[in-house]
């Protein structure tokens, strides 16, 4: 089949491509190893589907070229997409931190892209593997090479080819690391891949005092670096988890320590002078902001300090207690892998891509977008609106 546009991967960013594409008068094949028509729209958020945020600044996104994203994002901006619900009569509500999500689940946001699509024109093939990809070179300055994709579905051609496979985070929704074999047949620099937005773990034996309080969330900011979030943090039999240390993950480097601050509305300093003469065990006393299981755990861990009664520490042992609550140091061991990762970070390096059109420098008619290149989002729909803006860009220059 001959057609002006392939891409590979019908997920977010394939399917905004390839309504954008279409809609511009543009032949349209979509093509996908999966059954199912994007898996990973239909698990987000719970099935509900974080699909964007009300406050996207390119300062929420991970790269190691962080300037990249901001074309994209530009000029298809959060608002964009809600006109397209709106557009549909799909009803979403914000959650905390200008989180939207789909009212009547992430199934809605699917069946919306697909009938954009099919209404423009595009065609879609799925459980369709890709058996081999062959260039022929333009011969002459100017005109355009053409692409050839094998599948078991048949022989494709296009002038444009759109790798929107994703990367390799939540195997079980069909994810390979194809896009990224794609980029290096053609000569592409992939930036270092690692799980991204992702619970970490911590050594067995330095876990031990907090293994067994699985499901304990605490109010909590966590930093690494210069970045800092607070959210919630969930205890684990395995580490940490929650909204706070998925955020940070992303910017954690292997053997560095995590600064936590446990009551991060509070100066603890002031609020342990105040309690002076109180009889209370301090770990007691802290169960008005933690959970009695976690404040005895923590207070057992308190190096050269016993959990004794307030009145019985004297003032600079006061002090270090408030210093450890306020930075609690926990060294993860490492993270719970790709399996667990909500993205990847790292991917086809953006440096050679256009920021406009997401287009490779090298290999004119080649694109990349989505979770394959290398821009990441933090927690809270920003992926999302990465895949629409990059899908857009591309969709309006193939």
């Amino acid at each position: 089949m001959k057609t002006d546009v392939i891409i590979i991967g019908a997920g977010a960013a394939g399917l905004m491509c390839a309504m954008q594409a279409a809609q511009r008068g543009r032949a349209v094949v979509l093509l996908d190893h999966s059954k199912k028509l994007a898996e990973k729209i239909r698990i987000s958020g719970g099935g509900n589907c974080n699909f964007t945020n009300l406050d996207v600044r390119p300062e929420n996104f991970i790269s190691s070229n962080p300037d990249f994203c901001r074309s994209a994002l530009a000029r298809y901006k959060p608002q964009d997409f809600i006109a397209l619900l709106y557009k549909h009569n799909i009803a979403f509500h914000e959650k905390d931190l200008g989180q939207l999500f789909c009212d009547d689940g992430s199934e809605a946001i699917i069946a919306m892209l697909r009938g954009e699509c099919d209404e423009a024109g595009a065609k879609r093939f799925m459980n369709c593997e890709i058996e081999e990809i062959t260039y022929d070179a333009p011969k002459e300055e100017g005109a355009k090479g053409k692409f050839n994709v094998s599948t078991s579905r048949g022989e494709f051609t296009a002038a444009s080819l759109v790798v929107a496979t994703g990367g390799l985070s939540i195997p079980k929704t069909g994810a390979t690391p194809f896009g990224y074999h794609v980029a290096e047949q053609f000569g592409i620099p992939i930036a270092k891949l690692r799980p991204g937005l992702v619970p970490l773990s911590v050594a067995p034996d330095d876990w031990k005092p907090y293994a067994d309080l699985t499901g304990v969330s605490l109010d909590v900011t966590v930093s690494f670096g210069k970045q800092s979030f607070r959210e919630n943090m969930l205890v684990t039999h395995r580490g940490l988890s929650g909204p706070a240390i998925l955020q940070i993950s992303s910017y954690w480097q292997h053997g560095q320590p995590l600064h936590i601050d446990l009551l991060p509305a509070l100066d603890m300093a002031v609020q342990l002078d105040e309690q002076k003469g109180s009889k209370k065990l301090l770990s007691n006393y802290l169960t008005q902001w933690w959970p009695k299981s976690f404040a005895e755990a923590w207070c057992e861990q308190l190096p050269g300090i016993e959990n004794l009664p307030l009145n019985q520490y004297n003032d600079k042992q006061r002090k270090l207690i408030a210093a450890s609550i306020h930075d609690w140091q926990v060294t993860p061991s490492g993270t719970l892998g790709y399996t667990k990762a909500e993205v990847t970070c790292g991917g086809v390096d953006t440096r050679a891509l256009s920021s406009k059109t997401m287009e490779c420098n090298e290999v004119p008619g080649l694109y990349f977008i989505g979770e394959v290149v290398d821009v990441t989002g933090q927690l809270g729909g920003y992926n999302f609106q990465w895949a629409w803006a990059s899908g857009h860009a591309a969709g309006q220059a193939v």
